[in-house]
């Protein structure tokens, strides 16, 4: 396979378990799942299907029970802890149902943080956020606080923030579903106009399946494994 055409994940085999009452819930029962370079994939089922687990497992934020997760063609899962965080920062961004913005900062400053943690010098991360945020139409909220701004607005802070270090793979957990359906659609399609113009493969999970017609592809969780989805 060339390199064009190379995931930017994979996942292997990939199996996950929780104690549940003294029993055994298997979640994740062999999944496999790659998503390639600038594609939007959505990822939907039912809560408690296993999406959550699924993206953590991706963004190496917790450990499977068997199975291999490849980042751009590195099995990640055997790396040591310092590692794993270094690939998540050069290359996966995050997004979360809530935004878990810092409230004492403003929109400017949560998006420039994760850049100087980086490394990234503070002008160099001004500009970036700068840009960012008025690529998602904040440019008149970048010096306000999270309790300044509507909950859409903070949401889009946060896809800002995960896309600031130019991750190649965005992971999004419902980044919508703590939003009001117009609110929701509104920040659906900044999010997708970033994605698309930034050239960043995605895999979002979300239970708004009106969402699903803007992916490139669309998959579910289905007895523990990874399956296209078809609507009935």
């Amino acid at each position: 396979m060339s390199n064009q055409r190379r995931p930017i994940l994979s996942v292997r085999n990939l199996h996950r378990n929780y104690p549940s009452g003294g029993s055994i819930l298997h979640v994740m029962k062999g999944a496999d799942i790659d998503i390639y370079p600038g594609e939007m994939v959505g990822l939907v089922g039912p809560s408690g299907s296993g999406k959550s687990t699924l993206l953590h497992a991706a963004g190496l934020l917790e450990k499977p029970n068997a199975g291999e997760v490849y980042i751009n063609g590195k099995e990640s899962l055997k790396l040591s802890d310092y590692e794993r965080t270094s690939i998540r920062r050069a290359s996966i961004g995050m997004v979360y149902q809530f935004h878990h913005l810092l409230k004492e900062f403003s929109a400017l400053d949560n998006v420039v943080i994760p850049q100087l943690v980086a490394g990234k010098s503070r002008s160099y991360a001004e500009k970036e956020a700068t840009r960012l945020l008025t690529l998602m139409g904040l440019a008149e909220r970048t010096h306000h606080r999270p309790s300044q701004m509507s909950g859409g607005e903070q949401q889009r802070v946060a896809i800002c923030r995960a896309i600031a270090n130019n991750p190649q793979l965005l992971l999004a957990d419902e980044p919508t579903g703590n939003l009001d359906p117009a609110t929701s659609g509104a920040v659906f399609q900044a999010l997708m106009r970033l994605v698309r113009q930034e050239k960043v493969a995605a895999l979002i999970a979300t239970h708004n399946m009106a969402l699903t017609q803007y992916m490139d592809r669309v998959l579910t969780v289905q007895d523990g494994l990874i399956i296209p989805y078809r609507p009935n």
